[in-house]
């Protein structure tokens, strides 16, 4: 009896083969991407990392193709079939879904509590929760709305929402909670400020005695705040100092979501 055929085994990602000359050419794309711009022939290679004479003829099959186009000047910009891949792409994306699994990777690396908080009827509201692997964590449940003057997560919404959006949330909580003076004071101000500046929103010992938190946005393809990647912890564990380890992890974990959303920050 003649011995069955061994059946090979499936490619790995690793050794799986590509076409070269698309990962070539593809650079192309991806500098018209990063610059948002046309440009013209010789500034395009040169951020491609290829000479004009070679990057030509890569620009006539995109242009056949639709996934560049020239203007009146001779620019090179993306064409119809980039853009119409790029809202199909953004359509299909779920930033929730997305976010999910990425607040179970960063709890059980940083050992940290990690929620997603969005913005909803009553201000910035927890949806998704994640416990570290630790057995001392902060816990936080979903639905719970959080103070916009004293939490990472509603300051980061207060500082990069429309002040449209905010003020009266911001009034409605002032109100509930009896202080005296401004809902915006020159305090809430400064905080906001810094929020703004740098990026990220970090609190410590504000809300809750020995507690800490920071918080980093995810924006859309149209530059809107649509949720926030949050990290809570204890106050003697919980790194929230600028450039630490747990800061810059969480913000590179929310800006990689952004950029899978459509947001393209502004070139250097």
């Amino acid at each position: 009896m003649p011995r069955p055929a061994r059946a090979e085994p499936p490619a790995t990602p690793a050794a799986q083969r590509g076409i070269q000359s698309i990962e070539v050419g593809g650079a192309l794309l991806r500098a018209l991407a990063h610059h948002g711009r046309p440009l013209p022939l010789k500034e395009l290679a040169a951020n491609a990392g290829m000479a004009p004479a070679k990057a030509h003829p890569y620009l006539v099959s995109f242009g056949k193709l639709g996934l560049v186009a020239q203007d009146a000047s001779g620019r090179y910009g993306l064409g119809p079939l980039a853009m119409q891949l790029g809202l199909i792409s953004l359509q299909q994306l779920d930033p929730l879904a997305l976010a999910t699994p990425l607040i179970e990777e960063l709890a059980a690396e940083c050992g940290h509590t990690m929620a997603v908080a969005v913005w909803g009827d009553r201000g910035a509201t927890i949806v998704r929760v994640a416990q570290p692997p630790t057995a001392v964590f902060v816990g936080m449940r979903h639905g719970t709305v959080m103070s916009l003057r004293a939490t990472a997560s509603g300051r980061l919404f207060a500082a990069l929402m429309p002040p449209a959006v905010v003020q009266p949330v911001l009034r409605d909580e002032h109100k509930a909670s009896g202080r005296g003076g401004a809902a915006l004071d020159a305090e809430l101000r400064a905080a906001l400020q810094a929020v703004r500046e740098e990026g990220i929103s970090r609190v410590q010992d504000v809300y809750l005695p020995g507690i800490s938190a920071l918080a980093a946005p995810v924006f859309d393809g149209g530059g809107a705040l649509v949720l926030s990647l949050t990290a809570i912890g204890p106050t003697a564990v919980f790194d929230s100092r600028p450039g630490s380890a747990l800061v810059q992890r969480v913000r590179a974990a929310a800006q990689g979501l952004s950029t899978r959303l459509g947001w393209r920050s502004a070139p250097a």
